[in-house]
């Protein structure tokens, strides 16, 4: 059978049984039960008993559990027991710690799972990326992470990054086009694979595979057959064990062979040697090596970082720097906007006059030059665009009305390059081109300026005193984006070099709550 790059978008829906318009409901279900949930295998999950009895691997503790029987062979019951205890509460806090890491690492998976903008009943809506099944269909734009492996089965200059996959470097361009010759992964423009990430354009596609299918998923699996490294801690502890079993046969056996010497019974000498071997023994230090490690995770947790594993401590004393996706992680990945910079001033959200024209306009022109959504309470969309639709709504301007009441007429989706964004609207009879992004992308190509005086060129002065606002803002943590306007002629398609010559509105500052 050909591969699903091979065949037509048509032979594509129908192999999967699915259409452009995405599944019904009654359909993902049975297919779920088919096919199974879009994650990859984490493999056995081991239980409590046997994360119990790792705790017994560590070389030190099965020379503690020697000593323990050897005291107990010559009659030192009480010994025996002490050694016993000592490594039974070992066991049992490095299982609670470890029991206790991996129940909070799933509740923040639950919490932190990748979202996916889906056509199910004919409509769109955002569901967990897990939910996802064959045959259903995905949009997908700037900014999305790809959620399964898909057929692109309808493309608006689509570029994304498959760098994590492929290792090019350089974002490709997609298309829909059936490649009919044997393609390697990094050549089927037609196909989007799990894990890459959209740059530019928009698309929609029909999932042909999820989970272990997937081609990140495959990687997946091979990976499974790597072993584990042992920390610093523990090989030092290991090696430190083996060289002090060494040290106390060979002490022990010349103590044996100067006791036989002297006319010792070999009864007597054997026994004595044995009994120095497991005074030897520093049956405390296992337990004490725990502990420690065992206070600096809870030290840890009271910073609200989880320890898988107690031996990761150890390894933390050495870093300086930690690296870790801040939004949705050390954020909620929810923004609020908190400031506006229009006219030469800035005003709190929570003080915006909408019968102020210039403040007005900015709003509008936030929901129009957006692509997100809120209806009935489902944000669907990137949490900057849905923090400025949920503005418009706080303010009794909706999204929908303001969208019927200007529709658009053509688009330059954002991408990394430009840094920016475009609409085109018909407002009050003329065509109006609506650019938002990076404020330093913007203030280059701006030439004019809305003031409380009306518009007039703008000065080195004025972009100086938008630059120190954007700097503020970024100071005090918050996401900034700037918003310009040029007029445009009628019947026009829009192109990146139209973006220039335009008037300044204004800045939006938001927030990502920790």
């Amino acid at each position: 059978m050909k591969e699903f790059y091979q065949q037509t978008v048509k032979e594509v829906l129908d192999r999967v049984e699915s259409s452009e318009r995405g599944l019904t409901s009654e359909q993902a279900g049975k297919f779920r039960e088919r096919c199974g949930w879009n994650e990859l295998a984490e493999g056995k999950k081991k239980s409590i008993p046997q994360i119990f009895l790792e705790q017994y691997k560590d070389f030190l503790v099965l020379i503690l559990i020697t000593s323990a029987i050897i005291s107990g062979m010559l009659g030192d019951e009480e010994s025996a027991a002490v050694i016993l205890i000592v490594i039974t509460i070992n066991a049992i806090l490095g299982t609670v710690q470890t029991v206790k890491a991996e129940q909070s690492l799933q509740s923040l998976k639950k919490l932190a799972g990748p979202q996916a903008k889906v056509l199910r009943d004919g409509s769109t809506i955002q569901l967990p990326a897990r939910e996802l099944v064959v045959g259903d269909v995905i949009l997908v734009e700037a900014g999305d992470m790809i959620p399964a492996d898909a057929r692109l089965i309808e493309n608006a200059s689509l570029k994304v990054d498959e760098s994590a996959l492929t290792g090019e470097s350089l974002a490709v361009e997609k298309g829909l086009e059936a490649i009919l010759t044997e393609a390697p992964l990094g050549d089927r423009t037609n196909m989007l694979f799990s894990g890459s990430f959209v740059t530019y354009g928009r698309g929609k596609a029909v999932v042909t595979d999820i989970g272990m299918q997937t081609e990140v998923g495959k990687i997946a699996g091979l990976l499974k057959s790597t072993s584990e490294k042992q920390t610093p801690l523990q090989v030092s502890l290991e090696e430190f064990g083996k060289k002090l079993s060494v040290l106390i046969l060979v002490f022990c056996g010349i103590l044996f062979a100067i006791n036989v010497f002297r006319g010792e019974k070999i009864s007597s000498a054997f026994m004595f040697a044995v009994a120095l071997a497991v005074a030897a023994i520093p049956e405390a230090l296992s337990s004490i090596v725990t502990i420690v490690l065992s206070f600096g995770t809870q030290k840890m947790a009271k910073e609200h970082a989880i320890i898988r594993k107690l031996q990761a401590v150890e390894g933390l004393g050495s870093v300086s720097v930690i690296c870790s996706d801040k939004t949705g992680t050390l954020t909620q990945n929810k923004m609020t906007v908190e400031d506006y910079y229009v006219e030469g001033k800035r005003i709190p959200a929570a003080e915006i006059d909408i019968a102020d024209p210039a403040q007005n306009y900015l709003l509008e022109c936030s929901i129009l030059c957006n692509d997100s959504t809120n209806e009935n309470g489902v944000e669907i969309g990137d949490p900057t665009e849905t923090a400025l639709i949920n503005l418009g709504s706080r303010y009794g301007i909706e999204a929908a009305s303001v969208r019927n009441r200007y529709p658009r007429e053509g688009e330059l989706p954002f991408d990394s390059d430009r840094k920016m964004m475009s609409t085109l609207h018909r407002i009050n009879g003329e065509n109006r081109m609506i650019i938002k992004g990076a404020v330093d992308r913007l203030l280059e190509l701006t030439e004019w300026i809305w003031t409380k005086d009306g518009i007039r060129e703008i000065t080195e002065a004025d972009k100086e005193t938008i630059q120190q606002q954007n700097r503020d803002f970024s100071m005090e943590g918050l996401r900034v984006l700037a918003f310009t306007y040029r007029e445009i002629p009628k019947e026009y398609v829009l192109t990146a070099k139209d973006e220039a010559h335009l008037v300044f509105l204004g800045l939006i500052a938001m927030m990502d709550p920790p």
